[in-house]
């Protein structure tokens, strides 16, 4: 077997919570006793007996958000049978609607019905945003503020946002229990996608540092069959969310490699298992090892590690908003992706085998 050349870019991030890499990337680190992140995202839970101001509700007009509290089975009906239904690290379900290249659109189903919306690509109908439009007029429109407070019961919450977080993923409160995060491209300066989301499921995503008086929500428990289904379900997720970003930049799409991901996934579990966050495995093998092994023939090689992310959406966007990772995630010369999820850890192994 003979290799050609590997491209292995390697890169350490840190932003509160996440840990993004490239070999292509390292991420984020967090101060919460939930999900730290090694990209750089928040998620830091501090005790208190503040009693949080409450905020007025921001009107949306969007298609999209008209979902919201529907029953999944009006959701199928009027859209069809979505293209997956992955089981999410959270507990309710992933409704997967994507055409692999103009949109990428995502319903969380829970208890049978919508309590989620997450939207990529391009025409959706997301008023008063647009997809593509700047940061400043995305502020102007909602007036992104750096504390956002939810009370439940004897319970309230206050969400607060970092720099990284105001810039890269700001937080709305759109009624007394939903609200929206917008994920900008700070390359572009441009809005590149929304979630909508029940403030139950942005509880257990933690994805900013929380000050909170009262009860955190557990994370539900899985066995060893549903935590492979739900790895396997994120794997696939940034396959079809790398290609929509890269028809966004005019590249390429990238083929499915199965031997690839699982390269990548003995990576993410092996770092998930020995508590370490590095392009380099502990007996010092790189990627051009790893991929040595399984009898992996390419011409160029790339990977993009990340951590502590609450799911799959969250980790492109670290890695979109890192100048070495997103080289790598729209590289023109890779022909092929194989991504491997184990628990909060993730990897993509980028290939060019023409």
């Amino acid at each position: 077997m003979r290799f050609i050349r590997v491209i292995v870019l390697l890169v350490v991030l840190a932003a509160v919570g996440y840990y993004v890499s490239a070999q292509s990337s390292i991420g984020e680190d967090s101060t919460t006793t939930g999900h730290p992140h090694v990209l750089e995202q928040n998620k830091t839970k501090i005790e208190s007996k503040e009693v949080p101001e409450k905020r007025s509700a921001v009107p949306l007009e969007g298609d999209i958000y008209q979902w919201m509290t529907k029953s999944a089975d009006e959701l199928e009906k009027k859209l069809g049978e979505p293209l997956r239904k992955d089981l999410s690290a959270y507990g309710y379900e992933r409704w997967l609607y994507t055409d692999g290249e103009d949109q990428y659109v995502q319903f969380g189903i829970k208890e049978h019905h919508v309590a989620s919306v997450y939207a990529l690509g391009n025409d959706l109908a997301v008023e008063p945003v647009t997809i593509g439009q700047t940061y400043e007029a995305a502020d102007d429109a909602f007036n992104f503020s750096r504390e956002i407070t939810y009370d439940k019961d004897m319970s309230s919450y206050t969400f607060r946002l970092n720099d990284a977080d105001i810039q890269e993923r700001p937080l709305v409160k759109v009624s007394d229990n939903v609200f929206l995060q917008l994920y900008f491209d700070t390359s572009m300066n441009e809005l590149s996608a929304v979630r909508l989301l029940s403030a139950d499921i942005l509880l257990l995503h933690q994805p900013y540092e929380i000050k909170y008086r009262g009860d955190m929500p557990e994370d539900p428990e899985f066995t060893d069959d549903q935590w492979t289904q739900i790895e396997e379900g994120a794997e696939q997720q940034i396959f079809y969310l790398t290609n929509v970003v890269r028809y966004q930049h005019e590249k390429s799409p990238l083929k499915w490699d199965e031997s690839v991901s699982d390269v990548a996934y003995e990576h993410s579990r092996d770092m998930a298992e020995n508590h370490y966050f590095s392009h380099y495995s502990q007996d010092g093998d790189g990627l051009k090892e790893r991929l040595a092994a399984k009898e992996v023939f390419y011409q160029t090689a790339g990977e993009n590690i990340a951590a502590q992310y609450p799911d799959a959406e969250s980790a492109l966007h670290g890695w979109m908003n890192s100048e070495d990772h997103r080289k790598a995630l729209l590289n023109d010369d890779f022909t092929h992706l194989g991504a491997g999820v184990h628990r909060s850890y993730y990897t993509q192994n980028f290939l060019n085998k023409d």
